[in-house]
């Protein structure tokens, strides 16, 4: 049986779970606490990141990037990587858009100061959250969210068609929409690509 390894708050794990979702594959989720570093979990990504999964016939993948373009190579019904060499590329770079640029700017700020900081997940932090550094993420959120708009605007998907670009960006914005952060009313076109 197929498992992916996990984390709730992960969009990287979500992501690996909208791509195995899109393309109809059956999988269980084994819930890792990165931050506990098991000794077991520790033998499967000795860097201690999630996700990692674990596919039929013993092959385990570590790394949202690789699971991502393992799935492609391996189970290539569903593509979603577009054929075109030029729209594969701007595919991958939505996706590294969302797993760098808004990931710094938003979504791992907000989940630090909100989740991690609350839960003591973090060795060394305040319990207090610092509503400067929600403000900032809250503010880059909003940008992020103009850009999807028009990127769906004007595309319909965000790489011209359903790709690994909207998994990335679901994947993160889905973090954000479970702390009940993202203001969609304000963003209409984004909310209309999201649901």
């Amino acid at each position: 049986m197929r498992i992916l390894h996990h984390a709730v708050l992960s969009p990287s794990s979500r992501k690996i779970r909208l791509q195995l979702a899109e393309k109809k594959l059956a999988f269980t989720l084994e819930l890792e606490r990165p931050w506990e570093m098991r000794e077991r979990f520790l033998e499967l990504s000795p860097a201690g990141d999630v996700p990692v999964l674990r596919d039929e016939g013993g092959v385990t993948v570590n790394d949202h990037a690789a699971i991502a373009e393992y799935l492609e190579e391996v189970y290539p019904q569903t593509p979603l990587l577009p054929k075109a060499p030029a729209a594969r590329a701007e595919a991958r770079r939505i996706a590294a858009w969302f797993d760098g640029k808004y990931d710094r700017e938003a979504g791992s700020r907000l989940v630090q100061e909100k989740v991690f900081k609350r839960f003591g997940w973090l060795p060394g932090a305040s319990a207090a959250p610092d509503m400067t550094a929600i403000r900032l993420a809250m503010d880059a959120m909003k940008l992020h969210l103009e850009y999807v708009g028009r990127l769906a605007d004007r595309r319909g998907w965000l790489a011209g068609e359903l790709s690994i670009a909207d998994m990335a960006a679901a994947g993160h914005l889905s973090c954000a929409d479970y702390l009940g952060d993202v203001p969609w009313d304000d963003f209409p076109s984004a909310k209309e690509w999201y649901m």
